[in-house]
């Protein structure tokens, strides 16, 4: 066995040390918080729905210890909160510690009197649980580490704001014009108070934007280790939602509000250093990669059929995966090309030493962002361990460059793709791979008969 194939699960029942009291300060100069009486445990299922436990902060000490109970059926929920069942995993029987990080907690500025922590679920003996997502991300971070390489990743989130009716009937906040100031005008507000929220629970944003389609907006935000970028993406989320509330909005991440207009996206953006250098750039490869940046991309762009599964995993993701509204449908890279599925970036001369990464550009908000992040280093250190090379640069329109191959074109083909791929399924491990698939399968079954206006309301309103 290679030195990177080895797992970090420990075999044996592991002792979670006595946790300090941990003390919620202001994050930010002149900002104030009022004191935590409630903290809330989260967690990402295999559906990419949000799920949490809350426990007074009085409590908070004795919880990071023992931890509170969770269910592992939860890992077979779907987006409805149907329940589906694997090989493995499913069923009325067992019990899991959901232990918070409380390195990550964080005050919710928009709840006040709320605390937020991501948890890690382990087995009542104290083993970390094979079906946990967040474990499965740092342990693909670990196996990158073992190679001497560390990454460097952040997620983009947007979404739709708007008001919603009695009747479920969702009207945009605004329409004309995309990218305009008329937009930041009309949610000034509401903008300001999310800059101010993310200031105060230490998320570092790079830029808040208009985006194209009704009602869209954008944040950015600063890349960080993959288990730090998926928790923020899930903070940065959840804060939308809180600071919308407050101003009578509500907010959905959906792949697909509208069908056959633009849709949200959840793009991630990643690169691999090695020694405080940025695999990325400052090589003899393609666009200035490095030869184990390029292996690296190339070892994604391979897997890239199987991590649609992970990445946009539902109906209403491909109701967004079309030509001609920078999805990134096709199965190929180049260089700024926002219809490759693999958008290589470098930033200004001067600066392209700390920024060039690559953006994926297929993924939405429907997936578990644990399972994105693990599963593309997975994918990854695959192609450094074979040695690939990226086909040939798609420079333009893939639509018009030949034969450039379409990502699958289904949940189902990319199902096939996932289940089909030795390299994911050796990375998840049995159990979290089994979760996955059936959920996969499941939520296939449960959408067959909808219309896209059906798939895209209802992703709409879960997400």
């Amino acid at each position: 066995m290679s030195p990177d194939r080895i797992v970090s699960i420990p075999a044996a029942p592991v002792s979670v040390p006595e946790p300090a009291p941990v003390p919620i300060a202001p994050a930010v100069e002149g900002a104030s918080v009022d004191p935590i009486d409630a903290v809330v445990l989260g967690w990402v299922d295999n559906a990419g729905i949000t799920r949490v436990k809350t426990v007074p902060y009085s409590r908070l000490d004795a919880v990071a210890v023992h931890g509170v109970g969770f269910s592992p059926v939860f890992d077979v929920f779907l987006a409805d909160d149907s329940i589906t069942a694997g090989d493995l995993v499913g069923g009325p029987a067992g019990d899991l510690r959901l232990v918070p990080d409380l390195t990550a907690l964080r005050p919710l500025a928009a709840q006040p009197g709320w605390a937020w922590a991501p948890g890690d679920r382990y087995t009542q003996d104290g083993v970390p649980y094979a079906g946990c997502q967040r474990t499965f991300a740092r342990r693909m971070a670990a196996r990158a580490g073992l190679r001497g390489l560390s990454l460097r990743m952040g997620f983009e989130v947007e979404w739709v704001t708007g008001t919603e009716d009695a009747a479920g009937r969702f009207a945009p906040a605004f329409h004309k014009a995309a990218y305009g100031m008329t937009r930041v005008v009309r949610v000034s507000a509401q903008l300001r108070e999310l800059i101010r929220a993310l200031a105060a629970q230490e998320v570092r944003v790079l830029q808040v934007h208009p985006e194209y389609a009704a009602g869209q907006l954008e944040v950015s935000v600063a890349p960080e280790d993959p288990v730090g970028a998926a928790d923020t993406t899930v903070l940065v989320r959840e804060t939308i939602r809180a600071v919308a509330a407050r101003h009578g909005h509500a907010v959905s991440f959906a792949p697909c509000v509208v069908p056959g207009e633009v849709g949200n996206g959840a793009h991630l953006h990643f690169s691999p250093w090695r020694d405080g250098t940025n695999l990325c750039h400052g090589g003899e490869g393609p666009q200035g990669l490095t030869r184990e940046g390029e292996a690296f991309l190339a070892g994604v762009l391979r897997e890239l059929p199987a991590l649609l599964a992970i990445g946009a995993p539902g109906a209403a993701s491909h109701l967004r995966l079309v030509p001609a509204q920078w999805a990134g449908v096709y199965r190929c890279w180049g260089l700024e090309n926002r219809e490759a599925a693999m958008r290589l970036v470098t930033g200004m001369t001067g600066e392209r030493q700390h920024t060039a990464n690559a953006e994926l550009k297929c993924f939405d908000a429907t997936a578990n962002p644990y399972l994105v992040v693990g599963s593309v280093i997975a994918a990854g250190l695959a192609g450094l361990d074979d040695g690939l090379r990226l086909p040939v640069e798609v420079p333009g329109d893939p639509s018009t460059a030949g034969d450039v191959p379409r990502l699958p074109g289904s949940p189902g083909a990319a199902l096939a793709a996932l289940e089909a791929s030795a390299v994911l399924r050796e990375a998840l491990g049995e159990t979290l791979f089994d979760a996955i698939t059936a959920v996969r399968r499941a939520e296939i079954t449960r959408t067959a008969g909808m219309t896209p206006s059906e798939i895209a309301a209802e992703a709409r309103r879960l997400y």
